[in-house]
């Protein structure tokens, strides 16, 4: 009686499609990740690379975006089957929950601290990035410290940023991790616009453009500039009205400098001076702000609203605002003209599937 073969160690795909039909296939995650954590890791990456959206064929983007995301899981529960539980720094224990969110760079991880306070981990893919996440916290560190507390709330809150040791592949580099505080019940513009494809009133729309000129408004009087106001950074609170910029990786502070990168599947939004590697200016988030609410509300824009976002997306960078509280009180005299006094209007999302 012969003895059964030892399972082959899954090959490594070379090529998209070969890359596509492994993690399609699989639905454990040892039948992508085997061997020695090493051996894991690098795989893994292998496999991210490939089926990134930004790199995959420009037919086949919604394949790759939908195996991307399926990878990430399936990289999370084999991180989880053979790590701690646990993730321990000078301030706190964390205790770990499950990866909420995939991003550009990082995913986003659920835990709760020693003292069950609800947070996030923002853990970068490839240490290549610590640089990003160093951004982001200088940023948030900034505005926590310079920027009005009445507005705190539009922004993530850091609970602090460290640097951690994978316990799954010892050859990597350490990766600064930033934990941010978790905000319940938040929902990205992205929601919005599945939910609104043929256009959001613009009398819903004006209230998360008035709270995002706030976000801004807020940010630039602290010396600070997104660089990366894009619908999935942007989210809101439907039944509070309530608005929260996220992703403060591609900030810059102090003096106005040039972009630190650009989220590649979102280039034609930028304005000229970022892929021109001019320096982001306030009038450069203020661009980005009005191309999504431009978005949102589509062909239900009336004439004036279309007008006002041409202001302030002009190629010129000097040309166009550059105050977004200036901006806001504008703004605000626009819709009073329109539409008459504000009133509560509610908002209601469908949930997600």
């Amino acid at each position: 009686m012969t003895a059964p073969r030892a399972a082959r160690p899954p090959t490594t795909p070379r090529t998209f499609t070969e890359a596509l039909a492994a993690v399609t296939a699989a639905v454990r995650p040892e039948e992508l990740f085997t061997g020695d954590p090493a051996d894991a890791a690098r795989r893994y990456r292998r496999l991210a690379r490939l089926l990134h959206p930004d790199t995959a064929p420009s037919d086949r983007r919604a394949e790759a975006g939908a195996a991307f995301v399926a990878l990430g899981r399936l990289w999370e529960q084999h991180h989880r089957s053979g790590s701690e539980h646990e993730l321990r720094t000078a301030r706190h224990t964390y205790r770990l929950g499950p990866v909420t969110a995939h991003g550009d760079i990082a995913v986003l991880r659920a835990a709760t601290t020693e003292h069950d306070d609800p947070v996030l981990l923002k853990i970068p893919r490839s240490p290549a990035d610590n640089d990003l996440l160093e951004r982001e916290a200088t940023a948030l560190t900034r505005l926590a410290r310079h920027g009005d507390r009445r507005f705190h709330a539009y922004v993530p809150t850091l609970v602090e940023s460290f640097e951690h040791e994978s316990a799954t592949d010892p050859t990597d580099r350490p990766r600064r991790i930033n934990v941010l505080r978790r905000t319940a019940g938040v929902r990205p513009l992205t929601d919005v616009l599945l939910a609104h494809p043929d256009g959001l009133d613009p009398r819903d729309a004006a209230w998360m453009w008035r709270r995002l000129l706030v976000a801004l408004g807020h940010a630039h009087r602290a010396g600070v500039r997104h660089g990366a106001v894009l619908p999935e950074h942007v989210l809101i609170h439907p039944a509070e009205h309530g608005l929260v910029l996220v992703d403060w990786c591609y900030a810059t502070t102090g003096s106005p400098a040039a972009a630190p990168a650009l989220v590649e599947r979102h280039r034609a939004r930028y304005p000229p001076e970022v892929p021109a590697r001019r320096p982001v200016t306030e009038a450069t988030d203020i661009h980005l702000a009005a191309r999504c609410i431009e978005e949102l509300m589509g062909p239900k824009a009336p004439k004036p609203l279309r007008a006002f976002v041409a202001g302030c997306t002009l190629p010129a960078e000097p040309r166009r605002p550059h105050d977004a509280w200036r901006l806001l009180a504008e703004l605000d005299d626009l819709l009073h003209t329109l539409y008459g006094p504000r009133t509560f209007r509610p908002f209601h999302l469908p949930a997600t599937t």
